[in-house]
């Protein structure tokens, strides 16, 4: 098999709860597919902006397979997989590829802090040796401000070269332009998706692949809008008027806690309140706060 590098805008899906607090495999899955319609290329479902973290592994497991058995095409889906323990890693992607989901965003194992580039490329080789499957594809997941454990230019490098046709790409949500620019320019053809949405379109003119974000909930057809045309002249007016919601769709989530935010206007765009719900130890905004998120941003 020959490696394969996603490229597209894929929605870091959010995760509607039930009154019990249990998850609303219906209204995810009708979301999904919203997204799509919409114009996103794929789910990367189950991830930060999913809560996935606070799901155990037989949630995520069941949301996957609902979300297959709704009829969601698995090549369409990037499932996050990565959590603390290896053996739990390695358990959830398998599940992914027994349900046909090949490409996965992995974690690296993040209870541990200040651990070694060294500790980072075991974790990951123990990880994708012991699954052994040739379909597997990872996407490396940098999100330094969360998990506390980054994933240098390092391991990058000698993770391609032990695994080059498997690790394929790296979604970096550290927001860190500088970080970026400096894959896409050392490894020409990784995928490097941005998780900062106003960032794709900087990104795409050097090398970017497109992007996982948490805006593309809202504003995912103008962020599908300026990845196919931001190489194309005689769109720059569409594409700089989709940049323009994207940035404020972004900033309408950045004033307060960025996930009951985007479920607020969730809530509004469906009309389902039910939206509104988060997994403890999120809490949602206050009636105030709601309000003033709903107002900054016309959707």
């Amino acid at each position: 098999m020959t490696a394969t590098f996603p490229t597209g805008v894929f929605c870091a899906a959010t995760t509607p709860f039930n009154a019990d607090l249990s998850v609303d495999q219906g209204l995810f899955t009708a979301h999904c597919q919203r997204l799509l319609d919409d114009g996103c290329t794929g789910i990367a479902m189950l991830g930060t902006t999913g809560e996935a973290n606070s799901l155990s592994l037989a949630e995520r497991k069941s949301l996957l397979e609902a979300v297959v058995k709704s009829g969601i095409a698995p090549k369409k889906l990037l499932p996050g997989t990565g959590v603390a323990s290896i053996m739990e890693t390695v358990e959830l992607t398998q599940h992914a590829l027994a349900n046909g989901v090949n490409t996965v965003v992995m974690l690296p194992p993040y209870y541990y802090k200040g651990v070694s580039d060294d500790g980072i490329v075991d974790a990951y080789t123990a990880i994708i040796e012991r699954i052994n499957d040739p379909r597997l594809r990872v996407v490396l997941y940098h999100i330094p401000q969360m998990s506390a454990v980054p994933i240098s230019l390092d391991v990058i490098d000698r993770l391609i070269k032990r695994f080059p046709e498997i690790v394929v790409g790296i979604k970096d949500s550290s927001g860190d332009f500088s970080n970026m620019s400096a894959i896409v320019e050392r490894f020409p053809g990784f995928s490097v998706l941005v998780g900062a949405d106003p960032l794709m379109l900087k990104l795409l003119p050097m090398g970017g692949a497109g992007c996982i974000t948490a805006t593309s909930n809202l504003v995912g057809g103008d962020l599908a809008t300026v990845f196919n045309g931001f190489n194309d002249p005689s769109k720059a007016a569409e594409v700089a008027a989709a940049q323009e919601r994207i940035v404020s769709g972004r900033n309408a989530v950045s004033t307060y806690a960025q996930l009951p935010s985007l479920k607020v206007l969730l809530a509004r765009q469906y009309g389902n309140d039910g939206w509104m719900r988060v997994r403890p130890p999120l809490v949602g905004l206050s009636a105030a706060e709601a309000d003033a998120v709903r107002k900054s941003f016309a959707g």
